[in-house]
C-alpha cells in the first residue's frame, strides 16, 4: 500500500475531526465549508480504494453506512428513568423538604438545566471510543442506533480532553443526552420536504425521533440533528463529585453542554431561575418545555436513590400552558358532519409557543355568553402542547366601545335551513337539520374516509371538497363508483394519482364491523362507542335489529348513544344507504372479536405493512392477530402507513418505509410485543 496515501488518510482523519469539532461544538470554524467538503470527499476516495484505512472513528462515518434490516436491542447498564413533574413553587418546596428529611441536612445545592424537548439517548464509550448508542426505550432496554448516532456531528467518535491531552480516557463512560433539531433547521427541513411533496413533520421533536430511527443511516445523516449532554450512566475509571464537575468534564471531552445550565444553586434561587428560563423560552434556538432540577452532590444522589420509575434527587419543573393576548377580528360558524354549529374566533395572528395561531374554538353559544366574548375584544388565548387553541378570558379593561355582541344565526350559513337548538348534557347546541347541507355532506364524507374509518389513502379534505363541488359524490356509496375518468379532471390529479386513488378505494372495501360503524358518523357514536357496540353484537344485522333497551344495556353505552344508534338503523333512508354500500362491494370482515382491549394496545388503529419472511409465525397468522387487535394490515407502504414489520430478506417495501420515515419493527420485537399484549 502506498505510504503517502496512508499518511494522507491519517492526516485527513485527524484534521477533519478537529474542524468538525470547531464548527459544530465550538462554533468557531477556521476553514470554509467548501474546503471541508473537498477534504472529506478526498478521504472518502482513499477509504473506498483502501477500506482497511477506514475505522469506526473516521469522519467518513458521519455520512452514513449500510442499510440495516432492523434495530437490535440492548439493556441499559443503569436504568434511564423518567422524572416526576412539578408545576408550581409549592411542588418544588415539597420536593426539597423530602430531600432534607431523607438526608437530615439543610445545605442542599442544585444544578438546574433547561428541559429540552427532544429524544433521550445513551452513548457508550469504551477506552474513549464510541462503541454503542441506544434510545431510552422503556428505560431499561433501548434500540441500538449506533450507526445513526455516528452521523451526528456534535457526537465525538472518540473522547479527547481539550484541557489535558495526556488525561487517560475512562475504561467505560456512558453519556446521556437529548438529541434535538433546532427551530431554524426544522423550518428548513420542512420547507425541503414540502418542495419534494413529502409529509411535513409536526414539530422538531417528532422530526428528531423519526430521523434517529431510520434503518438507512444516510437519511439520518441528511437531517440536522444535534445533541446536548446532561448526565452519565455507568462509569469506570473516572469519578465525579458533583453534577457541575461532571458537566465540565463532559464538555472537556468534546461534548456540547447547554450554556444556560445554572450550577450549585439554593432552593431559594429556583423561582427566579424558573422565571428567567420562561422569559428566554421563545428566544432560544431550540424548544424547551421547562427545567430540570438535580441535587448537585453525586454521593447524595446515590444516597437518595430512586423510586420504581423516577429518581428521588431530580424533578422536572414544567412551564405553564402558553398564553398570548390578541384581538378577535370576527366570529364565524363552522358546520360539522352532524349539523352542529360551532362558533370559531378569527384572531389577529399571534405566535404562541412557536406556532402562528389565527383561529380558536369558542365551543358553543353558551360559552360565548358565559365569558362575554365580543367581536373586537382583546382576549387571552391559550395553547398547551398540541391542544387546539382556545380563548380563556376577555381583557375587559381595554374595551373601547367598538366591541360588538355576537348572535348565533337562525339559519344555516351554508344551506340557509332553519337552525334547531338542542340540549346536549348540561349545555345546548345549535344544529342544522338539513342532512343534504353541503357542509355536512363534506364533513360526513371526510369522516367516512378518515384513517379510523375506511382509511382511504389519497382521499383527503381537498379532494373530497372537489368531488362534492363537482357533483361527483353525494353519498357514501358514490365513492365506490368513482373511476379514473371521473378523477382525471380534478385539480392536481394525474393518471397515476387517479389510478392509485381508485386502487386505494378498492382495497378499503373490506372493513371491520367496528370501523364500519364508526365510519357511518352516527350522532354520539365515536370510536370508543363503536368498538363497545361491535363487541356486544356479532354482526351489523344484529346491531340493526337491536331494541333501544338492548343497546342501553351495553356496559359503557348511555341513553343518548343507544337512542342515536337505534334511530339511525330504523330510518328508511339509512337502510337504503347501507344497501347501496353493500351493492357497491363493501363487505364487513367476519373475524371474531378478541377479548383483548382492542382500543388500548400498541397496534390498535395503526396501518401496518408486513414484508419479508416471518420465521416465528406465518404471515397469515400475524395478519389475523394484528387485525384482531384493531390494526389494519395493508399491502403497500404509503404516507399513511404507521408501521412496517420487516422479516428476513425484506426488500422494496422496507426501503420505501425508510425513505418515507415510517417506523420499522423487526420480527423479534413484533413477536415479543404481541405476546405481551395477548398474554401468550
Amino acid at each position: 500500500m502506498d505510504k503517502k496515501l496512508v499518511d494522507e488518510a491519517k492526516t485527513l482523519q485527524k484534521e477533519l475531526t478537529g474542524h468538525s469539532h470547531r464548527y459544530h461544538v465550538l462554533d468557531d470554524p477556521i476553514i470554509s465549508d467548501a474546503r471541508y467538503d473537498r477534504m472529506l470527499q478526498r478521504l472518502i476516495e482513499i477509504e473506498t480504494q483502501y477500506p482497511q484505512l477506514s475505522n469506526a472513528q473516521s469522519p467518513t462515518k458521519r455520512v452514513g453506512g449500510a442499510v440495516l434490516d432492523s434495530f437490535d436491542q440492548a439493556a441499559h447498564t443503569l436504568p434511564m428513568l423518567s422524572l416526576d413533574n412539578a408545576f408550581n413553587d409549592l411542588d418544588i418546596t415539597e420536593f426539597h423538604n423530602r430531600i432534607v428529611k431523607k438526608l437530615n441536612r439543610e445545605d442542599i445545592l442544585y444544578t438546574i438545566e433547561p428541559k429540552l424537548d427532544g429524544v433521550a439517548v445513551e452513548l457508550r464509550y469504551e477506552k474513549g471510543i464510541l462503541v454503542q448508542a441506544t434510545t431510552r426505550g422503556d428505560g431499561r432496554t433501548g434500540e441500538v442506533i449506533t450507526q445513526n448516532v455516528r452521523t451526528i456531528r456534535t457526537v465525538p467518535l472518540t473522547l479527547k480532553s481539550v484541557s489535558d491531552p495526556n488525561r487517560k480516557n475512562p475504561d467505560l463512560l456512558e453519556v446521556r443526552g437529548e438529541v434535538i433539531i433546532q427551530r431554524s433547521d426544522f423550518e428548513s427541513l420542512n420547507k425541503t420536504r414540502l418542495e419534494q411533496d413529502e409529509n411535513l413533520f409536526a414539530n422538531p421533536r417528532n422530526a428528531a425521533a423519526g430521523s434517529l430511527r431510520q434503518l438507512d443511516s444516510k437519511i439520518t445523516a441528511s437531517r440536522p440533528l444535534t445533541i446536548f449532554v446532561y448526565g452519565v450512566g455507568a462509569v469506570e475509571g473516572i469519578e465525579f463529585r458533583t453534577q457541575a464537575q461532571m458537566l465540565d468534564l463532559l464538555k472537556d471531552f468534546g461534548f456540547v453542554v447547554n450554556e444556560h445550565i445554572q450550577r450549585q444553586k439554593k432552593v431559594q434561587d429556583i423561582p427566579e431561575i424558573y422565571q428567567a428560563f420562561e422569559k428566554m423560552r421563545d428566544t432560544l434556538p431550540y424548544e424547551i418545555d421547562g427545567m430540570v432540577i438535580k441535587v448537585d452532590d453525586i454521593p447524595l444522589q446515590k444516597e437518595l436513590g430512586q423510586k420504581i420509575k423516577s429518581p428521588r434527587w431530580a424533578i422536572a419543573y414544567k412551564f405553564a400552558a402558553i398564553e398570548e393576548t390578541t384581538v378577535i377580528k370576527d366570529i364565524v360558524i363552522q358546520v360539522g358532519r352532524t349539523g352542529t354549529l360551532t362558533p370559531v374566533a378569527i384572531l389577529e395572528p399571534v405566535n404562541i409557543g412557536g406556532v402562528m395561531v389565527s383561529r380558536a374554538t369558542l365551543h358553543n353559544e353558551d360559552e360565548i355568553k358565559r365569558k362575554d366574548i365580543r367581536i373586537n375584544d382583546t382576549v387571552m388565548v391559550v395553547r398547551s402542547g398540541d391542544v387546539i387553541p382556545k380563548v380563556v378570558k376577555v381583557v375587559t379593561s381595554v374595551r373601547t366601545g367598538e366591541e360588538r355582541l355576537f348572535s348565533m344565526p337562525h339559519t344555516c350559513p351554508v344551506c340557509d335551513s332553519r337552525i334547531h337548538r338542542e340540549r346536549l348534557g348540561r349545555s345546548y347546541i345549535n344544529r342544522c337539520g338539513n342532512i343534504s347541507c353541503q357542509a355536512q355532506r363534506k364533513e360526513r364524507l371526510r369522516h367516512f374516509v378518515s384513517k379510523k374509518a375506511f382509511d382511504i389513502d389519497g382521499l383527503g379534505k381537498k379532494i373530497v371538497d372537489q368531488l362534492v363541488d363537482e357533483g361527483l359524490i353525494h353519498t357514501f356509496d358514490d365513492i365506490f363508483t368513482l373511476d379514473v375518468e371521473k378523477l382525471i379532471n380534478l385539480d392536481r390529479m394525474a393518471q397515476k394519482s387517479a389510478t392509485n386513488l381508485i386502487n386505494a378505494i378498492t382495497a378499503s372495501k373490506n372493513i371491520s364491523l367496528r370501523r364500519f360503524l364508526y365510519a357511518l358518523g352516527i350522532v354520539h357514536t365515536g370510536e370508543h362507542a363503536a368498538g363497545v357496540i361491535s363487541k356486544a353484537f356479532s354482526s351489523l344485522d344484529a346491531i340493526a335489529a337491536a331494541s333501544r333497551d338492548e343497546l342501553e344495556q351495553i356496559h359503557g353505552i348511555g341513553v343518548e348513544t343507544a337512542s342515536a344508534v337505534y334511530d339511525f338503523f330504523n330510518h328508511p333512508d339509512h337502510t337504503t344507504l347501507l344497501q347501496a354500500l353493500f351493492d357497491a362491494g363493501v363487505t364487513i370482515s367476519s373475524e371474531p372479536v378478541t377479548e383483548s382491549p382492542v382500543l388500548d394496545n400498541y397496534f390498535a388503529e395503526k396501518r401496518i405493512v408486513l414484508t419479508g419472511t416471518l420465521l416465528q409465525l406465518p404471515r397469515s397468522k400475524a395478519k389475523k392477530q394484528l387485525e384482531l387487535l384493531g390494526a389494519r394490515v395493508t399491502s403497500s407502504v404509503s404516507t399513511k402507513t404507521d408501521l412496517v414489520i420487516a422479516g428476513e430478506k425484506a426488500g422494496s417495501k422496507l426501503k420505501k418505509a425508510q425513505e418515507k420515515g415510517v417506523d420499522v419493527m423487526d420480527e423479534a420485537s413484533f413477536v415479543s410485543l404481541l405476546n405481551k399484549i395477548t398474554g401468550q
